[in-house]
């Protein structure tokens, strides 16, 4: 008995010191703030620090260049400094929405030590919050029904390996014995399938427009499109290995001629209905361009069709069947008439000018479209609102 008790002691002992380890990196400092006015408060306990800044997507934006063009990036505001501790509130309220940031202590970037919300956007780590309120509403956990998102696994012989899929099943899914349409939904250069669960906020916007009765009921299928890889970094057996953009096998059709063998798996392994009326594609960036390039390479097999701030044309060095006659290939596919075909962009995207001539081409032709256009650029916010409104026009009867 003495010996089950000392046992007892020790667990007891291991799992205080641990709680009292965690309880060690604990912040005292409030960061960020959000006042009730949508004002914000950021805080930074730095006292031997000659300079902090914030940076962030609520910032005016500059003009930066990178090894793929101009962009617009956030500004930065400066923090000031009593007592050691450095704080920057925001000269007046923010809207509703998902915003991340990080700081700047002397020109170095970190993250925010107060705020343990944070996401992974290919390299780049950023603090995250939300400012409640209208279309943001839509990307918090409300009091209602929620889906079920799994991390599945998939063979492709076309690839030559096991590969990884995100699969958000709706709310009843478990229990309700019926069949569902079913939404694949890509993302861009750079990302895996954990970045629309985890940037674009994809099963609370699911479940939210569900629960509204805005949305259909439906299986959103969220696939990895970097041919080459297993899974998202990290998770696969490349082990820790670091995120890059810089990945063999991207959009020189691999991905695309494979992309069959993901619908044959989710129509075996799920409870879908199994027609072109009962399926969606859609994606962001390099996502759009698969979007794109997989519904016109398989016509018949998607009635739904969103490019979001989409890559239209593959490179003029990369040669692949899925890109031969693109004009003949887009005739047979709006000749079979599908039920929606959605582009949508900022008017500040660097991929404006290329999505303005694709949709001229479209209207040379007759091809019928809906055009949706918002301000800002290549950037998360437009891609979640683009998922808003695009989900609920899907398998409308």
């Amino acid at each position: 008995m003495k010996k089950y008790i000392m046992l007892f002691a020790l667990a007891s002992a291991c799992i205080g010191s641990q709680a009292q380890q965690a309880l060690w990196g604990a912040s005292q400092i409030v960061s960020p703030e959000i006042h009730p006015d949508h004002t914000v408060t950021f805080r930074l306990a730095a006292p031997k620090a000659v300079k902090v800044q914030v940076t962030g997507d609520f910032l005016p934006t500059q003009k930066v260049q990178t090894p793929f063009g101009e962009f617009d990036a956030p500004g930065a505001a400066d923090l000031v400094e009593k007592d050691g501790v450095w704080e920057y509130t925001t000269p007046a309220p923010l809207s509703p929405e998902l915003y991340s940031y990080t700081l700047l202590v002397d020109g170095l970037k970190i993250n925010d030590p107060s705020n343990v919300h944070r996401i992974r956007d290919v390299q780049s780590v950023t603090d995250v919050f939300i400012i409640p309120g209208e279309r943001a509403d839509l990307y918090k956990i409300n009091d209602v029904p929620h889906g079920t998102v799994s991390k599945v696994w998939y063979n492709s012989p076309t690839l030559g390996m096991d590969r990884r899929l995100t699969v958000y099943t709706p709310a009843g899914y478990e229990t309700s014995g019926k069949r569902y349409p079913v939404f694949y939904l890509l993302h861009g250069m750079g990302g895996d399938e954990n970045a629309w669960t985890e940037l674009g906020r994809a099963s609370q916007i699911l479940d939210n427009l569900i629960a509204q009765g805005k949305a259909e009921p439906m299986i959103v299928v969220m696939t990895n499109g970097n041919a080459d890889l297993q899974a998202a970094p990290g998770e696969s057996n490349l082990g820790f290995a670091a995120p890059t953009l810089q990945l063999p096998k991207t959009m020189e059709g691999s991905f695309e001629q494979h992309f069959p063998e993901v619908v044959k798996f989710i129509d075996k392994n799920y409870r879908t209905i199994k027609a072109k009326k009962a399926r969606a594609i859609a994606g962001l960036s390099m996502g759009g361009f698969h979007s794109m390039h997989i519904s016109k390479q398989y016509p018949d097999m998607f009635d739904y069709v969103g490019l979001f701030s989409a890559a239209i044309m593959p490179d003029k060095k990369v040669k692949s069947p899925v890109y031969d006659d693109i004009e003949g290939k887009l005739k047979t596919q709006f000749d079979k008439k599908p039920a929606l075909y959605w582009i949508a962009i900022g008017d500040k995207d660097f991929l404006y000018n290329a999505n303005t001539e694709y949709r001229k081409m479209l209207d040379d032709n007759g091809y019928k479209y809906a055009y949706y256009e918002t301000p800002d650029g290549h950037i998360w916010k437009n891609w979640r609102i683009y998922l808003t409104e695009f989900a609920p026009k899907l398998f409308k009867k």
